[in-house]
C-alpha cells in the first residue's frame, strides 16, 4: 500500500514539474518581440488629383451669312482635314450681289478710262479724273465684299479635327452667327487640375530647375493612359474660396483616344531622396503626436517621438524626423510594453519585413 503512495506521488511531482516547465516557455515565448530596423531608399509618392480633360482646340462653326442650309458634308464624330468642306448655305443671293458689283465696276472702270483720257488732253480737271478714280475703288471694294459674303457660304475647317454633335439640319433657315457644331484638335489634350497650396509649394522646391513637372493620366476605366504628360502651365492666383491653384499638363494623343469633356485622374509623382521607411503599425499616437518604441543596445525600450511626411505609402510611414536607419525600433506588442522596460528581442531584417507588407497588402 505504501509502495503505490508513494509511486502516485511521484506520478503527480513529475506531472505539476512538467506543467510548470511548460508554462516557463510559454513565457518566455511570450516575452521575446519582434523588432526591425527602419529601411533607407529612394521613393516616390504618388497623388491623385480629378481632372477635366479638353482638346488643344476647341472652336465653334457658326454661320457668318443669313440663308438656307443647303449642304452637310461630314457626319457627327468624322474627321476633318484642313480646308475640307463642312456645310454649304445656299449662295443665289450672294451670287447676284456679285455680280451686280462686278458690272457696277466694269462701269465704273470704262468712266475712270474716259475721264483719264480727257484729263490728258486738259478737257476736264484732275479733280474730275480723281473723282472718277474714287468710284472705281468704292466699285472694286463692292466687288471683294460681295466676293467675301460669297464665301462665307462655303463653311470649311479650319484645321484638322473631329466634328462635334450636328445642331442643325440640311434645309434649315440660318441666322447670321446661328450655332452649327464644333470642332475638336485632339492631337493633344489639356488636363486641368486643382492644387492645394501646400502641395504646389512642395511640387515647386523638389523639382529640379528648368526640369518640367511630369504626370500620368488615369482614364475613367482606371487604366493609365500611355502618354506621360507634362505641366506646362500654373495660373497666376489662387482661388480664395478653395485654396487651390490650377495646373495644366499637356498630353500627346496621336490615337485620338482621349475625347473633349472627359474626365481622369492626375498623377503626380514626389520623390524622396533617401527616405527612411517604417512600417505603419510600429507608431502609436499620443495627443496627435506620433510615437515608436526604440530599443537600445541592451534591449530596454524607450518611447520617442517622430515627425512622418503627409505623403504615405500603402502600410508605411516616410519618418522625416526622429529616427536614424541604424536605430531599433518595436514592430509588434507595442501595447504590451511600457517606456523604460527591459524586453526579449526577435530581431528581423527591414527587407524581409517590407516583403512581408508587399505581401500582405496583395
Amino acid at each position: 500500500m505504501a509502495k503505490r503512495f508513494f509511486m502516485l506521488l511521484s506520478l503527480c511531482s513529475v506531472i505539476v514539474l512538467t506543467s510548470c516547465q511548460s508554462k516557463k516557455e510559454e513565457k518566455e515565448e511570450i516575452a521575446k518581440f519582434l523588432v526591425t530596423s527602419p529601411i533607407q531608399k529612394d521613393t516616390l509618392i504618388s497623388r491623385k488629383y480629378v481632372s477635366q480633360i479638353h482638346s488643344i482646340r476647341h472652336i465653334e462653326l457658326r454661320a457668318l451669312e443669313r440663308g438656307y442650309l443647303q449642304k452637310i458634308f461630314v457626319d457627327e464624330g468624322q474627321a476633318v482635314k484642313l480646308g475640307q468642306p463642312m456645310f454649304k448655305i445656299m449662295p443665289n443671293v450672294y451670287e447676284s450681289e456679285l455680280q451686280i458689283a462686278q458690272a457696277e465696276a466694269q462701269t465704273a472702270a470704262i468712266e475712270y478710262k474716259n475721264t483719264k483720257l480727257l484729263a490728258d488732253k486738259n478737257v476736264v480737271s484732275q479733280n474730275e479724273l480723281a473723282l472718277a478714280k474714287a468710284k472705281l475703288e468704292k466699285a472694286n471694294s463692292e466687288v471683294r465684299l460681295s466676293q467675301t459674303h460669297l464665301g462665307f457660304t462655303n463653311i470649311n475647317a479650319p484645321f484638322a479635327g473631329i466634328m462635334d454633335h450636328l445642331h442643325v439640319r440640311e434645309g434649315s433657315l440660318l441666322e447670321e452667327g446661328e450655332l452649327l457644331t464644333t470642332l475638336s484638335d485632339n492631337s493633344k489634350m489639356w488636363v486641368y487640375f486643382n492644387v492645394p497650396e501646400a502641395e504646389y509649394l512642395t511640387y515647386m522646391i523638389s523639382k529640379a530647375k528648368n526640369e518640367p513637372l511630369k504626370v500620368d493620366l488615369e482614364m475613367a476605366n482606371g487604366q493609365f493612359f500611355n502618354h506621360e504628360g507634362i505641366v506646362e502651365t500654373i495660373e497666376g492666383e489662387f482661388d480664395n474660396e478653395t485654396g487651390n491653384i490650377a495646373f495644366r499638363a499637356t498630353f500627346d494623343n496621336p490615337d485620338r483616344l482621349l475625347r473633349h469633356g472627359e474626365t481622369g485622374n492626375v498623377i503626380v509623382k514626389n520623390p524622396y531622396k533617401n527616405a527612411i521607411l517604417i512600417p505603419q503599425k510600429a507608431t502609436f499616437e499620443v495627443l496627435d503626436k506620433k510615437f515608436v518604441f526604440v530599443v537600445d543596445k541592451n534591449n530596454v525600450v524607450h518611447q520617442k517621438e517622430i515627425t512622418i511626411a503627409k505623403e504615405e505609402l500603402p502600410y508605411l510611414f516616410i519618418v522625416t524626423k526622429g529616427l536614424t536607419p541604424n536605430d531599433r525600433i518595436l514592430l509588434e506588442g507595442i501595447r504590451k510594453v511600457k517606456n523604460g522596460e527591459k524586453i526579449e528581442v526577435d530581431f528581423q531584417k527591414p527587407e524581409k519585413v517590407l516583403s512581408s507588407l508587399e505581401l500582405y497588402a496583395e
